[in-house]
């Protein structure tokens, strides 16, 4: 809600303002989505990520083709087993494949929290990088999402980006 009030704020001071006061006022606006999806830190982030939990990866798919090979195996040999024995091997491959459901939702979980982690640093680490350029600058307000139209003129997006490339 606070955000919100802000924003309202900062519209009422742009819009209201006498227009030697507008003139004044040095005004910049970045896009939220173009500075998180082409940003380095994010190339970065995902690399950690994907570094992080391949291995996980990896043991699960292994897990899924050996589980695959036993089912057909059973499929394959089911009629040469007794009874009591397909019984056996079925409830060990239904085992099997409850423990594998288990394991991949433990990994989905694990694997969007990290990303929701990752997530939140690089957005503070946007923001402060938007705000050192603000400061440098010189600038009196800086919008940053929730902008449905900016000209070129106030849109310093790739003024955000080369700084984080530079970092």
């Amino acid at each position: 809600m606070n955000k919100m009030k802000f924003i309202w704020l900062c519209a009422w001071v742009i819009f209201f303002s006498t227009p030697v006061h507008a003139a004044e006022l040095k005004v910049g606006v970045v896009n939220a989505a173009a500075v998180m999806e082409q940003s380095p830190q994010k190339t970065r982030a995902l690399t950690r990520l994907e570094k992080e939990f391949s291995s996980r990866s990896k043991a699960i798919e292994t897990k899924v083709k050996s589980l695959r090979t036993t089912q057909e195996k059973l499929i394959k040999d089911g009629a040469i087993f007794s009874v009591e024995e397909r019984k056996l091997k079925e409830r060990t491959l239904v085992s099997d494949q409850r423990d594998i459901k288990r394991l991949q939702d433990e990994y989905s979980e694990d694997l969007s929290i990290r990303r929701n982690e990752e997530l939140r640093k690089l957005e503070k680490e946007i923001a402060k990088t938007i705000t050192d350029i603000a400061k440098k600058e010189k600038y009196d307000l800086i919008v940053f999402q929730g902008v449905i139209y900016a000209s070129e003129k106030v849109d310093i997006t790739n003024k955000v980006l080369e700084s984080l490339k530079s970092q």
